[in-house]
């Protein structure tokens, strides 16, 4: 019987789905220089979804629905809401794209992706899980093949969906054994079933290296990290953006329900797994990024690095663990998509990519340098920046959870971490252009980039200084995990 429960459970992704119809429909019937607007179409359906859903959307009590398909609580409520509001600021980003932004489908395949991510972030039940990942990744790879005349960008489409298909397919044989050993699909059914048929430690420690492969490459972790320099610096910007954000926050959605849920009487094989490769996937980031001379590699390698702070929180295994990770890819959404939107605006008018390019950078524009000074501050983890916050809740759940030399880690990175972040800044305030005349070579900003640039400047500063709101969300949510 579908009732008013499930009706709210799933209103965002009907709202989606609806979005994308509405963009179906009446895309075709645009003139050509009128398609881009499809994108203020996109953002403007999600942001309205997004107050609708915060109207008659909110849980009460954790439920499942759908028969236990989905689980309908503040976790997956408040993750949605970031999942939409880092898909609107694409679809934005996307608009003034000089070959992406006039075409109706790469709105429809980020809608696609998001509605998959939606489900991540809500799903209960394995098989549920299996496809929600597989509709959040196929129209990913699509994206990042997107421009067929562009080689880097064909080639960063084909290697993402060979490494894609590969990690999912050793992630579907760990999901097939975890159903044999416990015979059931439901996340929620499983630990029971586990201890009942005596299933032991070393068994679940080949599940959970064979599930780490396919989730490892969600969240670009090392050794599976391998893709994402070459995705990114070939895709569009705003799709490199868009995965190194809200894909990697999907990722550690998962991570969150399946290791929280499922193994909770199995803490000490999956936590040793995710710290060790937690500890290396910081290290490899950062001393990878060191030497990138082009400003999207270093995005890149910067995101591997993000990835094994994050960690720590899941490592923790706590309250404040998980809601440290979910106020991180909050604040981590924020930053990172305000990183990859400013390369874009310069990339737009300028079409260079190194870092040396933006040499002069607060001259030509005082406002874009200045929201990019705010996302590598973030990036860094330095006050008053979101950023900084959500390293020192991670750090302190690691403490918390007597993972004190993991932490020693992630400090040490995050000094490494300070000299790439503020060799592109030394670029941007303290260099020049070669003949010092940087007022006749402006940066101008379209009306789409001006909202979402400043929009995300503001949530970073937010979420470094009013977090307490933004932290309570995330509380709640955490608390539904256990």
């Amino acid at each position: 019987m579908f009732t008013t429960q499930i009706f709210a459970s799933i209103l965002p992704e009907i709202l989606i789905l609806s979005i994308g119809l509405l963009v179906l429909i009446v895309e075709p019937f645009w003139k050509e220089d009128q398609r881009r607007n499809a994108g203020w179409l996109t953002a403007g359906g999600l942001f309205i979804a997004m107050i609708v859903s915060l109207l008659f959307g909110r849980p009460g009590e954790p439920t499942a629905v759908l028969g236990g398909m989905i689980r309908f609580d503040w976790l997956s409520f408040f993750l949605k809401m970031l999942f939409m509001f880092g898909a609107a600021a694409t679809a934005l980003l996307l608009m003034d794209h000089e070959r992406a932004g006039n075409r109706g489908e790469s709105y429809l395949l980020l809608l696609a992706s998001l509605l998959g991510m939606n489900l991540m972030a809500a799903s209960a039940d394995l098989i549920m899980l299996y496809l929600a990942i597989e509709t959040a990744s196929i129209p990913l790879y699509v994206l990042s093949g997107f421009l067929l005349n562009d080689e880097r960008s064909t080639e960063a489409g084909f290697k993402y969906f060979l490494f894609g298909t590969l990690a999912s397919t050793v992630m579907l044989y760990g999901f097939s054994l975890l159903f044999g050993f416990s015979g059931t699909t439901d996340l929620y059914a499983i630990p029971a079933a586990l201890l009942a048929n005596g299933i032991s430690p070393l068994l679940i420690f080949g599940v959970v290296i064979l599930v780490v492969v396919g989730l490892g490459f969600k969240v670009s972790i090392v050794p599976f990290h391998f893709w994402a320099p070459d995705v990114y610096q070939g895709a569009p910007i705003p799709v490199a953006g868009y995965l190194s954000t809200v894909s990697k926050a999907a990722g550690f959605a998962v991570i969150l329900r399946l290791f929280f849920v499922a193994f909770p009487d199995f803490t000490e094989t999956w936590t040793m797994i995710l710290a060790a490769l937690a500890a290396v996937t910081m290290t490899v980031g950062n001393l990878l990024a060191l030497p990138q001379t082009n400003i999207k590699r270093l995005l890149a390698y910067s995101s591997i690095a993000h990835a094994g702070y994050a960690l720590i929180g899941a490592v923790a295994f706590s309250q404040l663990g998980a809601a440290s990770v979910v106020f991180y890819m909050a604040a981590y959404i924020a930053t990172n998509l305000l990183a990859f939107g400013i390369v874009m605006a310069f990339s737009r008018i300028t079409g260079l990519e190194e870092i040396t390019d933006y040499a002069g950078l607060s001259r030509r524009s005082p406002l874009l340098g200045l929201m990019m000074l705010a996302a590598f501050l973030s990036l860094t983890g330095m006050p008053p920046f979101g950023g900084f916050v959500a390293k020192v809740l991670v750090f302190a759940a690691g403490v918390q959870a007597n993972y004190t030399w993991l932490v020693i880690v992630g400090i040490i990175n995050s000094i490494i971490g300070v000299y790439y972040y503020l060799n592109v800044l030394k670029y941007v305030y303290l260099y020049r252009l070669p003949d010092q005349d940087e007022e006749n070579h402006p940066i101008p900003l379209s009306q789409p980039y001006m909202i979402a640039l400043v929009v995300l400047a503001i949530g970073v500063v937010l979420l470094g200084t009013v977090f307490a709101p933004f932290f309570n969300w995330s509380d709640s949510g955490a608390l539904n995990l256990f």
